[in-house]
């Protein structure tokens, strides 16, 4: 049976109605609770959750990093803490899940952008000496997404969600792939709800300014993360396109954010399979969130791209994608890549 969170809800005021949740004795009953902010927002998010927690320990997280989650896991040992309740972005709650794992304790997540799928997801992107890694982690007991918070995020990071979930749509042809050409197993349902969340989003005419779309947003990037607990891995929502995503973040380091990587690595890989109708719609989507499309407009040259491309397989070992099933030599990749950006580079 599916481990789903006792409470979803998206809503303005949710971090100043946290009080609320934490009444509920499923999730706390004596009243021992952590919580831990980031640096940006910190300040604002405890004078909001102080007078209503009481004598809850509001610990500092300083970054997205194994280290500082290590940290934070320390401190959460040292006191009989029933829960930790991450707020902030996807640095903040990673490092949480993390930490909340390591101390062996149920984890709140309270969401305050929606730039990726770790809302929920069984994963902790987190940074380390050698670079960036995945660590798994129990899911979130409860979600909360406060949208006061969302609207006031960078919307680089908000649009960058989009690009998230949409990428959702090439990861199942990826595992359908697996599927036909080795005979790994796949989970109909995992399926249905990474897809269930990216085509709930893809058609849509409005955007972040509204808070229905970003309630939408919020519910999709959510059943992503829901659904990698279903599939028992990243399978459902981490193609060919995170590989790509993976590749630009070893080589290039900062390009760009993880949402708007996984949207270009989901188009370029929709066009390698020659879906014209699938690779239009992305692209489409793409450009009315004002997300990038082709490799100029992170910045990198189409030699760059190119290059990512061919370390992408190299990135999941073992991950079966339409890049390790073409085989592609680094003259043809390269090709490739410039196709790509004379048929959508304008």
């Amino acid at each position: 049976m599916l481990p789903a969170p006792l409470t979803m809800q998206v809503r303005r005021g949710a971090v100043a109605e946290l009080g609320a949740l934490l009444a509920d004795s499923r999730v706390a009953t004596s009243g021992r609770v952590a919580v831990a902010v980031g640096r940006g927002q910190g300040d604002h998010i405890e004078s909001l959750i102080t007078p209503q927690l009481g004598e809850a320990e509001v610990f500092r997280v300083a970054d997205g990093s194994v280290d500082a989650a290590v940290s934070l896991g320390a401190d959460l040992r040292k006191a009989a803490y029933e829960v930790v309740v991450g707020v902030g972005g996807g640095k903040t709650i990673d490092a949480t899940k993390y930490a909340a794992s390591l101390a062996g304790i149920p984890m709140v997540a309270v969401a305050t952008n929606l730039s990726h799928d770790g809302i929920c997801s069984p994963t902790a992107s987190l940074v380390y000496e050698g670079g960036k890694g995945s660590f798994g982690v129990p899911m979130p007991l409860a979600i909360l997404v406060d949208l006061d918070f969302v609207h006031n995020a960078p919307e680089s990071l908000v649009r960058a969600g989009v690009g998230d979930v949409v990428s959702n749509l090439s990861a199942i042809e990826d595992w359908q792939l697996g599927n036909t050409e080795r005979g790994e197993p796949i989970d109909g349902l995992a399926c249905s709800m990474a897809r269930t969340a990216a085509e709930a989003l893809i058609g849509r005419g409005d955007s972040i300014e509204s808070d229905a779309f970003l309630t939408v947003l919020a519910e999709s990037l959510i059943l992503s993360g829901m659904s990698m607990v279903v599939a028992g891995s990243s399978r459902p929502a981490s193609g060919g396109d995170h590989e790509i995503m993976h590749a630009v973040d070893q080589l290039f380091p900062g390009t760009s954010n993880h949402g708007e990587l996984a949207g270009i690595g989901a188009a370029f890989c929709f066009f390698l399979r020659e879906d014209e109708a699938r690779v239009t719609q992305v692209v489409d989507c793409l450009r009315r969130h004002k997300l990038p499309v082709v490799p100029a407009d992170i910045g990198l040259t189409g030699q760059q791209f190119a290059e990512a491309v061919a370390l992408a397989p190299a990135t999941r070992p073992g991950r079966y994608t339409i890049l390790e099933h073409l085989r592609m030599q680094d003259s043809e990749i390269h090709d490739r890549v410039g196709d790509y950006v004379r048929a959508f580079g304008s």
